[in-house]
């Protein structure tokens, strides 16, 4: 919680619970958390928030559009792409860019 007169965040400290098959050790089992959080942010944040995934008003065969996204994404990511953000802005600007084998 953040104190409003002094600006500061109060210190505090969370417990989080995970259900597993196997005993892991914990930088094993801190590695594979992390590892999922990873594919979250690097492939569903960028579906949701980028390409507008969740504010799709699609209604008819929302599944088709889905998989263009993933495709688009697909073909973004090996062509080494960092950030899709700036990489869709810069070839929505060219549209020599549009049919080329590398994107920027």
């Amino acid at each position: 919680m953040k104190n409003t007169r002094s600006g500061l965040w109060k210190a505090r400290q969370e417990v989080a619970y995970y259900a597993c098959q196997i005993r892991l050790d914990a930088p094993t089992f801190a590695h594979a958390v992390r590892g999922h959080w990873g594919i979250e942010n690097r492939d569903h944040y960028v579906r949701d928030c980028i390409l507008g995934e969740d504010g799709s008003r699609i209604r008819r065969k929302p599944g088709l559009f889905a998989r263009l996204r993933s495709f688009a994404l697909n073909i973004l990511r090996a062509n080494d792409v960092v950030n899709v953000s700036q990489s869709l802005f810069a070839n929505a600007l060219n549209l020599d860019h549009i049919l080329a084998y590398r994107f920027t």
